[in-house]
């Protein structure tokens, strides 16, 4: 049963993001990771001071999540953030089996603000072919050993 959200959590996250901006560590985006009703990590927008374009709030809660807890996989956490998460921290969501997410600021929002979700959004709808990033498959019979591998291993870890 998935328990109610709580606004304090959120709250947390709102007053890191602007703290990430006025500090000027960082864009105005901050995450936090919740099971149980406490706080497991915090996370903040650090793309700017690292020099890493996938270290958005919600993916840098999940890292210190997943340290602390030891585990690849955030089942039964909640994700808290100041923002609804782009498409690439929903997929990271999705990926680490975030059980709910609760969020401030709409991506009409970011966007309002200057950041470009909705564009990334409307690529991923489009398809393959019709995207402003072009993409081609090359050697897919040769990258398939890769998996082929991965099928007869005896000693993957299934995720």
């Amino acid at each position: 049963m998935r328990s109610q959200p709580n606004p304090e959590f959120l709250r947390r996250a709102i007053t890191l993001a602007t703290e990430n901006v006025v500090s000027g560590r960082g864009g105005p985006f901050a995450a936090l990771i919740v099971r149980d009703g406490r706080v497991v990590a915090e996370g903040v927008n650090t793309v700017t001071s690292t020099n890493d374009p996938t270290a958005h709030g919600e993916v840098t809660a999940m890292r210190a999540a997943c340290k602390a807890l030891n585990t690849f996989t955030l089942d039964g956490c909640e994700l808290y953030t100041s923002c609804e998460p782009c498409p690439m921290c929903l997929a990271a969501s999705y990926w680490a089996r975030i059980t709910a997410i609760y969020y401030g600021c709409s991506t009409a929002d970011a966007a309002r603000a200057g950041f470009g979700d909705a564009n990334l959004y409307t690529e991923i709808r489009k398809e393959s072919a019709d995207r402003s990033l072009p993409a081609k498959q090359l050697l897919g019979d040769e990258a398939w050993s890769s998996f082929a591998a991965w099928i007869a291993s005896p000693n993957k870890i299934d995720y």
